[in-house]
């Protein structure tokens, strides 16, 4: 069996001083990013009666006013088709979503926001905004312009 030549890529952890450094650093991004995600699911769960899932999924179809087809909605939010079915399912449920066959193609299928999907996302988005603003309110314009260069060199390197 041969070595993988993304592992021969890599230096030896005993051999670079700053790997238990990085390795701290992607722990700390870790934490932050999931208690930041947890406020906000508990946020749209208590104060908009709502999944992180829906948000996203109303959000991408915001984006795109034409709409998605179910397929490029799972690839825009990363998710499987059926993942995303079963959260439009609710959503046209809930008269937020309408789908309609695509014309010169009867297997696709677009999800589109109804009007009052529109609304109702508009208001919970800019709730959200808001809430993202407190749970980062201490940090200044100097951070968040250190934090996007960070974050753009490290995904940069990816």
């Amino acid at each position: 069996m041969t070595e993988s030549p993304l592992l021969d890529a890599a230096p030896e952890p005993a051999q670079d001083p700053l790997s238990k450094r990085r390795l701290k650093a992607w722990i700390r991004l870790l934490n932050v990013t999931r208690q930041a995600e947890n406020q906000l699911r508990e946020y749209l769960r208590v104060n908009h009666d709502t999944t992180l899932p829906r948000f996203d999924v109303m959000a991408a179809l915001w984006r795109r006013r034409d709409g998605l087809s179910m397929s490029d909605l799972s690839r825009a939010l990363l998710v499987s088709n059926g993942n995303a079915t079963a959260v439009v399912d609710r959503l046209e449920r809930d008269g937020l979503v309408i789908r309609t066959p695509v014309a010169n193609d009867r297997r696709t299928v677009r999800a589109t926001l109804t009007d009052e999907g529109m609304r109702v996302f508009e208001a919970m988005a800019a709730a959200h905004e808001r809430e993202v603003n407190g749970l980062f309110a201490g940090l200044d314009a100097a951070d968040l312009e250190a934090l996007r260069t960070i974050l753009q060199k490290a995904s940069a390197q990816g």
